[in-house]
């Protein structure tokens, strides 16, 4: 995993701190980026969030309007509202106007490469922490595999916990229709990322055959897209990645167009940000905990993570700004 931490210093000498984040692919591109256009750019304009950020993406569109672009301006934009709540001495959920004190979480693994042992031994670790629905990885070269990893962690969980499956993108149409076919008894809360996410017609399709809830959002990067998907009906989970979308201003905005369009709002991955603004959207949502992965788990933190979790629950105590105290970062 790439983390890319962007520090900014604002004239009242305030420095909030953000970061933009990609798991594999494009960190030195979204670093130079930040270094390059957007430092030059942002440098003496407004430290208000929500008015810099429009100012920024129509000055970058040039350059794409998604993807490196908006990764890269997440890292500019969390830095601001870092800097706010400092100024503050709010937490992100309490200057935001918090509405709920906890919410559930789900358990979830990057387990695809787990031995079928494993994998089960995972999803009893989930049931033992309480979890009322996890997570899992498929995609198998043999769909029979696939069956026999879902119903082996169903057999785990028993009737009642609620099951996810993810296939990050690796099937085409007529795979996926195949194969969910076949996963279809083991009673899936939904499907996600079966298709590559910039199949819109694929997906349309998809969900118009299968009784099984779509999910997907994460690598979709802008509001217009997701509002797109929405209209059109491709989906019925909605899951904006607060980072790959922008940060925290377009994340809000996002939010607000999915509860509006009547759809669920699943925000994916990094819960110490997502955690905490699952306390202010408008539509109660669980936030999604991967084994292992947590920011302070990998050792990014230089102190307590802005979230904390109870077995399925999770609460934001409220530490000034957006509270992800990053390695090497300035006290402010």
């Amino acid at each position: 995993m790439h983390l890319v931490r962007v520090d900014v210093e604002c004239s009242d000498t305030v420095v909030g701190t953000g970061f933009s984040w990609t798991p594999t692919i494009g960190a030195a591109a979204v670093r130079a980026l930040i270094d390059t256009d957007i430092a030059a750019f942002v440098t003496g304009r407004t430290a208000d969030p929500r008015e810099l950020w429009p100012q920024l993406w129509r000055h970058l569109h040039e350059a794409g309007g998604a993807g490196v672009t908006t990764i890269a301006m997440a890292g500019i934009d969390l830095a601001l509202w870092d800097a706010a709540g400092r100024r503050a001495g709010l937490g992100l959920a309490d200057s935001l106007g918090r509405i709920r004190s906890r919410v559930g979480v789900y358990g979830s693994g990057v387990n695809l490469h787990y031995s079928l042992d494993e994998l089960v031994a995972q999803a009893r670790r989930w049931v033992d922490t309480g979890y009322d629905a996890v997570k899992i990885k498929v995609g198998k070269p043999d769909v029979s595999e696939d069956v026999d990893r879902v119903a082996a962690v169903r057999e785990v969980l028993g009737p009642r916990r609620r099951l996810m499956i993810d296939a990050n993108q690796r099937w085409e149409l007529p795979t996926a229709l195949d194969a969910l076919d076949r996963l279809a008894p083991f009673d899936l809360h939904w499907i996600e990322e079966p298709l590559r996410s910039d199949d819109t017609l694929g997906y349309l399709e998809l969900r118009g055959s299968i009784a099984i809830p779509v999910a997907m959002g994460e690598n979709v990067h802008t509001l217009h897209r997701f509002r797109e998907l929405a209209t059109l009906g491709a989906a019925d989970i909605l899951q904006p990645n607060v980072v790959r979308v922008g940060g925290i201003t377009p994340f809000l905005e996002i939010a607000a167009l999915v509860d509006e369009a009547d759809l669920r709002l699943a925000p994916h991955l990094l819960p110490e940000l997502s955690g905490q603004l699952a306390m202010v959207v408008a539509q109660e949502t669980e936030i999604e905990r991967v084994e292992d992965a947590d920011l302070d788990t990998l050792g990014l933190l230089d102190g307590p993570s802005p979230v904390v979790f109870e077995g399925a629950r999770l609460t934001a105590p409220g530490a000034p700004g957006i509270g992800v105290p990053l390695v090497g970062s300035s006290p402010g």
